[in-house]
């Protein structure tokens, strides 16, 4: 893939070759724990994530007869770190050929259309809880991290413009963490891709339309409608958001 189309697969609205280097490793603070709950539906004050361990497909049921909706690699699509994925609800099961109960977790996918959800056995995930969310509110342009349900980090963003809007859904998460090394570049030092996608653009410049969270090398926009569909941050604010909203934190962005 070439600078300029991983740029465009990353969000909509990023349409310059930049080369992107994976952040490595998860969150310390979700660390590979045994987990002392049963996973299950993200709260306001916790939600559950898992790191792919090993290729899986994602099923449509818990079940592995299911039909399958997609195949999820443990190395991430776009910046080549790990896959995290969020969590949002399980179940045990009877396998009829192992003759035993099986978990299976439901997780929110990084596919169109937006929102949709897969199946795999808990076994292919190292799982742990995260007490943080992420809240965008398009209209008051400002991003809000949670932490157990408590504000943490208030920041102002930029949002997509009339025509290319930034897509609104109780149901996002996001999916990577890529550490770009480049604090002056159009995308600034970090970019969160998240699991939704543009509704506006099914390709731009080479890419899927991928909607990010990222830095901004024109920070005089940061306040107003001017992308083409992802958030953009000051890259002081991006920092501090990476710092704690690791892959698999559950977003919301809201009108």
């Amino acid at each position: 893939m070439t600078p300029r189309s991983l740029a465009a697969t990353l969000c909509a609205a990023c349409a310059v070759g930049l080369a992107l280097t994976a952040a490595a490793g998860a969150s310390a603070a979700g660390s590979q724990a045994a987990v002392a709950s049963v996973p299950g539906p993200p709260t306001p004050r916790v939600a559950w994530v898992g790191r792919l361990v090993a290729p899986v497909v994602a099923r449509r049921t818990p079940a592995r007869s299911a039909r399958p909706r997609t195949v999820l690699q443990p190395i991430a699509p776009l910046g080549d770190g790990p896959t995290i994925l969020m969590i949002t609800r399980s179940v045990v099961k009877r396998d009829p050929v192992a003759k035993r109960d099986r978990r299976w977790v439901e997780v929110l996918l990084p596919i169109r259309p937006n929102g949709v959800r897969g199946w795999v056995p808990a076994s292919v995930l190292r799982i742990h809880s995260t007490p943080f969310r992420i809240v965008i509110d398009v209209s008051d342009r400002r991003l809000t991290v949670f932490r157990a349900n408590r504000p943490v980090i208030r920041a102002p963003v930029a949002v997509g413009k009339p025509g290319t809007e930034t897509p609104r859904s109780d149901h996002f998460a996001i999916a990577e963490l890529i550490r770009t090394r480049t604090p002056g570049a159009f995308l600034g030092p970090i970019v969160l891709p998240i699991t939704g996608y543009s509704e506006r653009l099914n390709e731009f410049a080479g890419g899927n339309g991928r909607v990010a969270i990222h830095g901004t090398s024109l920070p005089e926009l940061i306040g107003t409608a001017a992308s083409n569909g992802c958030i953009r941050m000051h890259n002081r604010d991006i920092a501090r958001v990476a710092r704690i909203a690791r892959p698999g934190t559950p977003l919301k962005i809201r009108s």
